[in-house]
């Protein structure tokens, strides 16, 4: 099967619907308009930070309103492998991610992430894991919306042998970055989300998991971004995670 084939059944105009595809067949006004909505949502964003992580990935999640076809939203994927505690380990690492506002309550991206990835992640003998950062609690809510166990996590301390993979890959990843003792990494060019975006209020606050996310990463709001670990098994899904993977 190829992979970058897989598509979300077209919804109703108006509604998000998306596939993957390869970072080489996006078009110039794909790129375009996906550097646009960067630039809307995050600070010291450009078109040449967007191709210089283009360039390392394997991967788009392209997202766009099923009536105007307009790109609405993005998520890049690559592939990381790496020998951690002499065990094979791959790890699905996702970059720049966004969808604008008026999609957030749709499904899009999850169902078609969800199939593109566990496929992936089936066809490998090694353990496989969902490798993410955040910089903002509405990522980081993703993992406890459909995952049972995540790390790091209010839920369950890190197991030893998570850690040490979480380290291998943020070490691997963002060298002179990644800071072991906190999970975070910093970057030096950070590029953080704009006032009004995902702004933190006490309501917010109440929910266990994004009060977590800002113990974890107090420096949220000026770009850093938090380290997250998830076994990629269909055990590990909860009902709305399954929801999402066996959807047609």
């Amino acid at each position: 099967m190829d992979l970058t084939t897989i598509t979300a059944d077209p919804p109703p105009s108006g509604q998000l619907a998306g596939k993957v595809v390869r970072p080489a067949d996006l078009t110039d006004a794909q790129l375009a308009r996906m550097s646009a909505l960067l630039e809307q949502f995050f600070e010291n964003t450009s078109p040449e930070q967007l191709v210089e992580d283009l360039n390392e990935k394997e991967w788009v999640v392209l997202l766009y309103d099923s009536g105007s076809e307009e790109v609405e939203g993005f998520s890049t994927l690559m592939r990381i492998r790496l020998e951690v505690d002499g065990q094979p380990v791959t790890a699905f690492y996702s970059g720049d991610t966004i969808i604008h506002p008026d999609y957030w309550n749709e499904s899009a991206l999850p169902r078609i992430w969800s199939k593109h990835v566990f496929a992936l992640a089936e066809a490998v003998d090694e353990d496989a894991y969902w490798f993410l950062i955040s910089s903002g609690y509405k990522t980081y809510r993703f993992l406890p919306v459909f995952f049972h166990e995540f790390y790091p996590s209010c839920l369950a301390p890190m197991p030893p042998h998570i850690k040490n993979i979480l380290d291998a890959l943020g070490q691997a990843k963002f060298p002179g970055e990644y800071d072991p003792t906190t999970g975070v990494i910093r970057f030096g060019d950070a590029a953080p989300l704009r006032d009004g975006v995902a702004e933190v209020t006490p309501r917010r606050l109440k929910d266990p998991h994004v009060a977590f996310f800002v113990r974890a990463n107090p420096g949220y709001a000026e770009g850093e971004q938090l380290a997250c670990l998830v076994k990629l098994t269909r055990g590990n899904l909860n009902s709305a995670g399954l929801r999402m993977l066996e959807s047609e």
